[in-house]
């Protein structure tokens, strides 16, 4: 049984914060799904996947997951690490020489993979081949980066020979039956079934004009953020994660040692480790997964360190608050009594 601690506040308040975000106009429709131990799944949803025909989200729904691709790019990279080839502590100079230096005007002989996954490489958020602000020295301090996982990725490819959507799919998605998980390319369809995905293109404003993007090409965020997925099986993804059956207990361990991000303007109450972080909810409980923003889509991907609980909710629309939405949900997933709203 899950601890009472971290069990929150039962399925009626959860499908409640549901209804909430999207009758404020948050988005179009969310989802969320909650594993409990061995208890029959919960799949609570609100709103629609498709603004024009009116359909209803869904159980089995595809989806973006954004940055939460990084928890399956790290997974990747420390299974290498555990083969032997690439070691944490190698640099990147090694695997990938001359590219940051000629991309990002770095040195690639002072950057650890390590570093890279944790984002402590001193690389700045960026896409590779755009013009960058400068690199900070190694290993001082947190920088949330995209160009760090699509290195990581550029090193799994230069280790195996093989593609990372491969080495994602032979080594996570195949073992674990993760039949709706893939990470499509320059691909810019969605496999059905799948909810529209919706954007304001970043404007605010009660006149912004709502846009379908699901049909986009996301190449650029790749190892960074583009994989698509599903709740189900993310949830079998983040159980075998927390779990430790994808990773040798070393590995386990290098990728559950965080760094600290305070003062990185990142999200509140977190601590970084290899793929995946840790958040502090505001009633003290510590969850562990991840979360993903990207065009159309926002995800959050979260359990407890046991991964007897776990949560996963997708809302198909990127114009709403993304911390204080999911935060707010998961203290109702997490918090037996939500500190907004005390029992009386």
């Amino acid at each position: 049984m899950t601890p009472a601690a971290d069990r929150g506040r039962g399925h009626a308040d959860i499908q409640h914060a549901l209804d909430q975000v999207v009758a404020d106009g948050g988005g179009p429709g969310m989802v969320a799904e909650i594993r409990d131990g061995h208890a029959t799944p919960w799949f609570g949803t609100a709103g629609v996947a498709d603004m024009t025909t009116g359909r209803k989200r869904q159980p089995g729904e595809h989806f973006r997951v954004g940055s939460f691709t990084k928890a399956f790019t790290g997974t990747v990279v420390l299974q290498l690490a555990a083969e032997g080839k690439p070691a944490l502590d190698d640099t990147v100079a090694k695997w990938l020489p001359g590219v940051v230096e000629e991309s990002l005007g770095a040195d690639g002989t002072e950057i650890t993979i390590r570093q890279l996954l944790n984002h402590t490489s001193g690389l700045p958020d960026a896409i590779l081949g755009q013009e960058t602000p400068r690199p900070e020295e190694p290993g001082k301090r947190f920088i949330y980066s995209k160009v760090n996982y699509n290195l990581a990725g550029m090193i799994v490819e230069s280790a195996t020979g093989s593609t990372l959507a491969d080495e994602i799919e032979r080594r996570i998605a195949r073992p674990l039956r993760l039949t709706g998980t893939y990470l499509p390319g320059d691909e810019q369809t969605i496999r059905d079934p799948h909810a529209r995905h919706y954007s304001k293109l970043g404007r605010t404003g009660p006149d912004a004009e709502i846009h379908d993007v699901t049909e986009m090409d996301l190449s650029w965020a790749w190892a960074a953020g583009g994989m698509i997925s599903t709740t189900s099986d993310l949830h079998l993804f983040l159980s075998a994660l927390l779990h430790g059956r994808l990773l040798p207990p070393a590995q386990q361990k290098e990728m559950f040692t965080t760094v600290s991000t305070e003062g990185s303007g990142w999200v509140p109450n977190t601590r970084y480790g290899l793929g995946v972080y840790s958040q502090t909810l505001p009633c003290g409980v510590t969850v562990w997964g991840g979360g993903g923003f990207i065009q159309g889509s926002m995800s959050y991907v979260m359990g407890n360190r046991q991964g007897t609980h776990t949560m996963v909710s997708n809302l198909n629309g990127d114009w709403n608050d993304f911390l204080e939405t999911f935060t707010k949900l998961f203290e109702t997933g997490f918090c037996p009594e939500s500190p907004r709203n005390p029992a009386s």
